[in-house]
């Protein structure tokens, strides 16, 4: 054996000491979890790097218990009585160091930022242009990428060709950013496909920013060689980003969300700079697509595979157009009298849930009590939303089935399943972008039960997905039929 060859071994065997120590010294030794978590967190990234940590965690939390190990310094949690502790306004626990892999390296945004003051800073400064008492201004907006959805959905109908529905989600999810953010579609809904690669560019970065977050150590080095190559989809995607806010300078139209941002900007530029400005357009295309069109794609998925579902909802979404006319879409205000339709949603978000990860945070100083167990400064802790949403104890014995009717019940009730209810984060860290969703959604799902009857292609399909952050659906092919409605 060569003297290089010796040291190389030491400094291994080492290392396998340090760690096997740490591990047997570790007051949370007793924590369950794989083996291999114990000593490295090479097994978290093979469960991130092969998408199948999701399930994994569901069945360690159901072999284990509500605590159970994912990393050497890691855990995930499943019990309800943590949110607060974790997640609550004014919570001392701070974003976990994954998070740091989406974005630039040191150039906080308002996803990765871990500093609870700089991110409430950030967060205000946008904040009124979430609300959805904005966003309603813009509800035209949302028409007409439904309208424009519709349309392509009676040509497949027409020729009955299938098609993949979660595609054209996407691509509606995309137009309709495109048409609140600065007036127009981006054109996937034209087109049919991501002539820009945009879609693939997001998707890398996705790639890129789960895997690497877990050694996020690593971040500033990798980064640095994988955007000289252009490997990571960061650029694409920004480079997108920053020609529709230039192109949209030159040619301000109506009230658009980039609009309003401007002119906050020429009023009060110390409260919104143009940077800022750009950064929204790139939150809304880095999240805003991808939340939407998975949600979307969960609930037509949910319907399709519960026919007798889908029925009740027909019955309602046919009957509030009795009542509107005909010819008058259904508002976001209609959909929010529609607690069959909110019950869907909520249903279906819980089902599938868009990201698939734990909501990482870190514990504070002093250290924390968690379901029982004392975690030391410094350790990671999370839920996962997917974990959550399947929580027996909660959501029933039944909680891996479709039951929108889980949701129509007393006030009381339906708390008491609200505070376990993640598909959007949960307490200071929610989902900025989450009232756009919504309102998405809360618009599109009544059109297309109204105007089609969708059939899968192959109904015994069981659902394929892409799993990194976002846990995103996969060839749904389906044809569709025109429904008369004339005659209702």
């Amino acid at each position: 054996m060569g003297l290089t060859t010796y040291f190389i071994f030491l400094a291994l065997g080492i290392w396998l000491a340090n760690k096997f120590l740490q591990a047997i010294r570790s007051p949370l030794r007793s924590v369950p979890g794989h083996f291999l978590a114990r000593f490295t967190r090479l097994w978290y990234f093979k469960e991130v790097w092969t998408g199948t940590f999701p399930w994994t965690n569901i069945d360690l939390h159901q072999k284990h218990g509500p605590v159970v190990r994912i990393a050497p310094n890691e855990y995930s949690i499943d019990d309800p009585e943590a949110m607060k502790i974790l997640y609550g306004h004014g919570t001392a626990f701070i974003k976990g160091p994954w998070y740091s892999a989406s974005g630039v390296p040191h150039q906080a945004n308002l996803f990765s930022d871990s500093n609870p003051k700089s991110h409430a800073v950030e967060r205000r400064k946008f904040a009124s242009l979430y609300s959805m008492s904005t966003l309603v201004t813009m509800e035209q907006a949302v028409d007409h990428c439904v309208d424009f959805l519709v349309d392509r959905l009676k040509e497949f109908s027409r020729s009955g060709a299938t098609f993949d529905l979660q595609w054209w989600l996407q691509c509606f999810a995309f137009d309709t950013i495109g048409e609140i953010s600065v007036s127009k579609r981006f054109g996937f809904l034209d087109a049919g496909n991501d002539a820009l690669n945009i879609i693939d560019g997001l998707d890398n970065f996705l790639l890129y920013s789960a895997r690497v977050g877990v050694f996020p150590e690593t971040h500033p080095v990798i980064f640095k060689i994988v955007n000289m190559l252009g490997a990571n989809g960061f650029q694409q995607v920004a480079k997108f980003a920053t020609e529709q806010v230039q192109s949209y300078k030159k040619n301000v139209e109506g009230e658009t969300f980039l609009g309003k941002a401007l002119r906050i900007h020429q009023e009060q530029p110390q409260k919104l700079s143009e940077t800022d400005i750009l950064s929204i357009c790139l939150m809304n295309v880095f999240a805003g697509s991808d939340t939407s069109s998975i949600s979307l794609t969960s609930i037509m998925w949910c319907l399709l595979k519960n026919q007798h579902a889908l029925a009740k909802l027909r019955a309602e979404v046919d009957e509030m157009y009795s009542r509107r006319g005909i010819d008058k879409a259904i508002t976001f205000a209609d959909s929010q009298d529609m607690p069959y339709l909110q019950a869907v949603i909520k249903e279906a978000l819980r089902i599938h849930p868009a990201t698939g990860l734990p909501l990482s945070r870190v514990v504070p100083k002093g250290g924390a009590t968690i379901s029982g167990h004392f975690f030391p400064e410094g350790t990671v802790v999370g839920v996962n939303t997917w974990v959550a949403h399947y929580n027996k104890q909660v959501f029933g014995q039944d909680a891996h089935e479709f039951r929108p009717e889980r949701w129509l019940v007393s006030k009381e009730a339906q708390q008491a399943l609200d505070r376990y209810w993640l598909p959007f984060g949960h307490g200071s860290r929610t989902c900025i972008g989450k009232n756009i969703a919504l309102m998405e959604i809360s618009k599109v799902i009544p059109h297309l039960v109204r105007h089609f009857d969708l059939s899968l292609v192959d109904p015994n399909q069981e659902p394929t997905t892409h799993n990194v952050w976002f846990v995103k659906q996969q060839n749904i092919k389906v044809t569709a039929k025109i429904r008369d409605t004339t005659k209702l």
